[in-house]
């Protein structure tokens, strides 16, 4: 069997630990015989640190890391995925929606030779409006990724370890796991799955972040802005020609121009305006460019969970702590 190591990120979720951890646990000593659960805490309001404290003293396979602030859920997929000691990882969200039992369905995807495997949902149980922005994101995605797999993804995947090689030495506060992942790999595949209902709360993913996420990928993992501001700034200035021409061919047939000085502010403020977007769109680049400049951490671990004295794998533990410290 392939030994796994699940990466959970978790934010505001003290309700959903437990039922968790009980569902999860069962659900992988079926599907592998080497496993560990690494429960990143993206620094949330509530009592999820404590819990996977209390869960990580009791069960060796169990490891908690919580950052120093909240990073976003991929910058601590990010924390988790080196964090990870085995040769398959699988990410999953915190809320049950989720299955754990169809693990074993992108296990067994993994297992027919392909790198990545998106656990893609039947049916998604979200609203009209965020099921909207989840299009809009993986749009962008598929802009940023180039391969048709985008269009499929979710937070549930599994992938070979070996593949995060291509993005060790990534440090930058814009993080993208998926566009990441084509770094090293283009062997995507996808598996059809269940997503239930949230057990409880509420999504911490909003409308406004989802947007803020696709335009992040959109400008700092592909040039398709900078090819946007190229095309409006070209059908501009064929508007413009096509003006002048007109402009001219009325003088020259008939003698006569058109007046008005709305006509002229409305031109004027036509080509001001696609200005100012293609400068935006630079804008936006350079800004990234400043940050990467910058050295700014994806991430700062604050904090390392006590572990289980018979842990079978704590040598190996000790070796990523020392990892992890150096983000």
């Amino acid at each position: 069997m392939t030994s796994v190591s699940v990466v959970i990120p978790v934010y505001n979720a003290e309700l959903t630990l437990n039922t968790l951890y009980e569902q999860l646990i069962p659900s992988m000593e079926e599907a592998s015989d080497q496993f560990e659960v690494i429960l990143v805490e993206d620094h949330g309001g509530d009592n999820s640190w404590g819990i996977i404290c209390n869960l990580a003293s009791q069960d060796s396979r169990v490891r908690g890391i919580q950052l120093s602030r909240n990073y976003g859920q991929h910058n601590a997929l990010l924390c988790g995925i080196r964090a990870a000691c085995y040769d398959t990882i699988v990410t999953m969200d915190d809320d049950l929606q989720n299955p754990v039992s169809e693990i074993s369905l992108l296990l067994n995807k993994i297992d027919d030779g392909y790198d990545v495997v998106y656990g893609a949902p039947l049916i998604e149980q979200h609203g009209l409006f965020r099921n909207l922005a989840s299009r809009m994101t993986k749009i962008a995605l598929q802009g940023s990724m180039g391969v048709d797999t985008a269009r499929n993804v979710s937070a549930f995947r599994a992938f070979r370890t070996k593949l995060r090689d291509g993005f060790k030495n990534y440090r930058s506060p814009f993080v993208s796991i998926d566009v990441l992942l084509t770094w090293s790999t283009s062997n995507f595949a996808t598996v059809r799955v269940r997503h239930e209902p949230r057990y409880a709360g509420i999504s911490n993913y909003t409308i406004r972040k989802l947007i803020h996420h696709a335009f992040n990928l959109m400008t700092g993992f592909s040039t398709l802005p900078l090819q946007m501001a190229s095309l409006v700034g070209f059908l501009f200035t064929l508007f413009g020609f096509g003006i002048l021409a007109w402009v001219l061919g009325r003088y020259f047939i008939t003698g006569s121009s058109i007046p008005g000085f709305p006509f002229l502010a409305s031109i004027i403020a036509i080509f001001s305006g696609a200005q100012l977007f293609a400068l935006g769109i630079f804008g936006e680049y350079l800004a990234r460019i400043h940050f990467r400049t910058m050295d700014r951490p994806a991430y700062v671990v604050g904090q390392i969970s006590e572990r289980h004295e018979d842990s079978s794998i704590q040598s190996a533990d000790k070796t990523t702590v020392l990892d992890i410290d150096i983000e």
